[in-house]
């Protein structure tokens, strides 16, 4: 929690700082009391100053909660890291787009869930829950397993102490899901069947730079019994293609 945020001294940016900071990977939705207390603040101020971010779209209400606006996402976009990876990728994940007339995503891990910066919407009415800018769990996405396996350790256990279940397909066993993990560092990808969403499987493969997996593109389709290996072949070509040009940039 920040500290000093009452004082008389204290400035409006720090205060309105303060505030966003009380968002983690833990705490993505907050009620008004809780973000004065992790903020610090005295309530009217908090009320006063939530109300002004709301205005602005950089924090949104759902029901009694708040969460982080999307404004606060779009500037995100223009941070170097977000914007060299959707413009690199974008011409990659056009030709997969055009080739399986699927669902493409390109996404990033944010803590415990994984981040999607990009989704071209497939042809196939396939079942599909992510957008842009929206949070989905790690064990339950194609590309979420794929940045769950090139994880830290220590967001491996946390991930694997808690795996709620989306759908009758959901793998919930952390052992059987650890070894799922194991596998995908092995050859290279990743899949889902209906883990996410009834009626959708998806394929996942990594984005390196510098030797670090930065990223993963997966595709969503109905199945994976037709054309898995032409799919998986041609998110490889992608894969490696847009880490090629993001190693060939300097550093952010």
């Amino acid at each position: 929690m920040a500290g000093n945020t009452s004082t008389p001294g204290a400035t409006v940016a720090g205060r309105i700082m303060a505030i966003l900071g009380a968002f983690d990977d833990h705490h993505p939705r907050l009620p008004l009391s809780d973000i004065a207390r992790r903020a610090d603040l005295p309530l009217p101020t908090a009320h006063r100053l939530v109300g002004e971010l709301v205005r602005h779209g950089a924090l949104a209400r759902t029901d009694d909660d708040y969460v982080i606006g999307r404004r606060l996402w779009e500037l995100g976009l223009l941070a170097p890291i977000a914007s060299t990876l959707r413009e690199t990728a974008a011409p990659f994940l056009h030709d997969i787009h055009a080739a399986t007339r699927a669902t493409v995503h390109l996404a990033v891990r944010d803590g415990h869930q994984v981040l999607y910066l990009e989704r071209m919407a497939g042809r196939d009415s396939v079942p599909v829950v992510s957008s842009v800018g929206s949070v989905l769990p790690l064990h339950a996405t194609g590309v979420g397993k794929v940045l769950l396996a090139h994880a830290p350790d220590d967001v491996r256990r946390g991930v694997l102490s808690s795996l709620p279940r989306v759908t009758p397909y959901t793998i919930t066993q952390p052992g059987r899901l650890n070894e799922q993990l194991k596998q995908i560092r092995r050859v290279g990808y990743a899949t889902t069947v209906e883990e996410m969403s009834l009626g959708a499987c998806s394929v996942a493969t990594p984005v390196h730079r510098h030797g670090q997996v930065v990223a993963a593109i997966g595709v969503v389709v109905p199945t994976l019994r037709r054309d898995r290996g032409g799919v998986t072949a041609a998110l490889h070509v992608a894969a490696q293609g847009i880490s090629r040009q993001l190693g060939a940039l300097p550093p952010a």
